[in-house]
């Protein structure tokens, strides 16, 4: 039985269980939860500034009460405009989604009929990137729409348009009297600035035109680490369908340990960097200090593309002149690739744990304030709260359906009172904050209703 459950010495035995009643207007008990690590410091006289709207009535009942008021459900101040974003967001999509079917045509019959293959060898990578991705992202899931289009941007449009401005590059330079034809510039400085910038222009236009759904680093760490999968992906089909073309199954197996086994998380981590720094100014800060704060992590993006291709190109360099064996060559580039993998995947995590601490920072706001209670904040705003309600309501019909309705409304509410706090949205994000309080209200409602009908239906001790 999870944190703020019925308890059952409060159900009649026979009869649907009813709250201990209230006695007057009383104060909900007040508790103070932690900062999280990697957001905005929320100081009294913010919360001062922006209180929460002071529940009507009597304050929850501490074992989970059905006694809210009943009232006419709100509608979402956001509808309009989140029909608007599905709309867009799915034209893009559908678009990109074509792209990707032509890139998987052409690559199906060529490269002297390897095809297949190669496509099959590049989607390894891929499926195991997204898959870790979901997981990370499971904490507040993203609309699985954005995902796509994060993923398919990637894979398409950042390629075209990379191989688009790389050639614009290649003639403008040759025009000035320079070439830079050769493999040294064009892979420490043409690819990563111009790769970088096709790829994570996307997340720029994520946080300008649906801020709600990118209000944290993890978020951008999410959709950097597919857009990166994506391009990954397209790029792995042509060096390896390249590769075989030019040394048939040697090079192609050769290059598939190199790109897909040793280097597997290079331009998600590139792409992450840009992701995560907008992250930090999408939780406060005006909409344009989140675009301009894409630039440090652009930049860092690009440093650490050029490191790994700088590298890649001198010892490939040496190998050719015998001054270093080749399984020298790689034991460098997978120790470099490693400490990369690592340094993605321990951000990843620590922006996760953070997330789960945030959530019960702003989620003890609502309990202070009598929307919600502190055992109900820590069922909702940690890993083993969550599992334990999902266990408690599986045991009633219907009810974990509703219960997991309440962990995603949590989830949405703590991300509205960050946005509130910060000033992010105005009056229309206090109307959100409050529709998302009255619906969570209903859910509660309704989950106890389902636990009183299974509990004490005819026939049952």
């Amino acid at each position: 039985m999870p944190h703020g459950a019925p308890h059952p010495q409060a159900q009649q035995p026979g009869g649907p269980y009813r709250p201990a009643p209230q006695h007057g207007a009383q104060q909900p008990a007040q508790r103070v939860y932690a900062q999280p690590r990697f957001s905005p410091t929320v100081t009294q006289e913010m919360r001062i500034r922006h209180q929460v709207q002071q529940r009507s009535g009597a304050p929850v009942d501490a074992p989970w009460a059905a006694q809210a008021a009943r009232r006419l459900p709100q509608e979402d101040p956001t509808a309009g405009a989140n029909i608007a974003r599905i709309v867009a967001a799915s034209i893009v999509g559908a678009i990109l989604l074509l792209g990707m079917l032509a890139i998987l045509i052409f690559g199906a019959f060529s490269f002297d009929g390897a095809g297949l293959l190669v496509i099959g060898l590049s989607a390894i990578p891929l499926v195991l990137i997204i898959l870790m991705v979901l997981w990370f992202d499971r904490w507040k899931p993203q609309p699985k729409l954005l995902l796509l289009v994060c993923l398919l941007w990637g894979a398409v449009a950042s390629v075209i348009m990379t191989l688009i401005a790389s050639w614009f590059g290649l003639v403008a330079l040759s025009i000035v009297g320079l070439d830079a034809s050769g493999d040294i510039f064009g892979a420490v400085v043409m690819a990563p600035v111009i790769e970088e910038i096709t790829k994570g222009v996307l997340l720029v236009v994520i946080v300008l035109a649906a801020r709600k759904h990118f209000e944290g680093p993890l978020d951008g760490w999410v959709y950097g680490s597919l857009i990166g999968a994506g391009f990954a992906f397209t790029e792995n089909i042509l060096y390896l369908g390249s590769a075989y073309v030019e040394n048939a199954d040697a090079g192609l197996w050769q290059t598939f340990i190199v790109r897909c086994l040793m280097s597997p998380l290079l331009h998600s981590t590139f792409v992450a960097c840009a992701g995560v720094s907008i992250g930090f100014a999408a939780r406060r800060g005006a909409w344009w200090l989140t675009a301009i704060m894409w630039l440090p992590g652009l930049i860092a993006g690009m440093v650490l593309h050029a490191v790994w291709n700088g590298t890649a190109t001198l010892t490939s360099a040496l190998v050719a002149t015998g001054a270093i064996h080749v399984f020298v060559s790689l034991g460098i580039l997978f120790v470099l690739s490693a400490l990369i993998a690592i340094s993605w995947f321990v951000l990843g995590l620590v922006f996760r744990h953070n997330e789960s601490t945030h959530t019960r920072q702003s989620l003890g706001d609502y309990a202070n304030a009598g929307w919600l209670t502190h055992s109900e904040v820590d069922m909702l705003g940690t890993w083993k709260g969550r599992r334990a309600g999902k266990r408690w309501a599986g045991q009633y019909p219907n009810a974990r359906d509703h219960m997991r309705t309440m962990i995603r409304l949590a989830a949405n509410l703590a991300a509205t009172r960050t946005r509130v706090l910060a000033g992010v949205g105005g009056e229309t994000e206090r109307k959100v904050e409050l529709y998302l309080l009255e619906q969570f209200t209903m859910e509660r409602s309704a989950l106890m209703g389902a636990v009183n009908h299974r509990s004490h239906r005819p026939g049952r001790a």
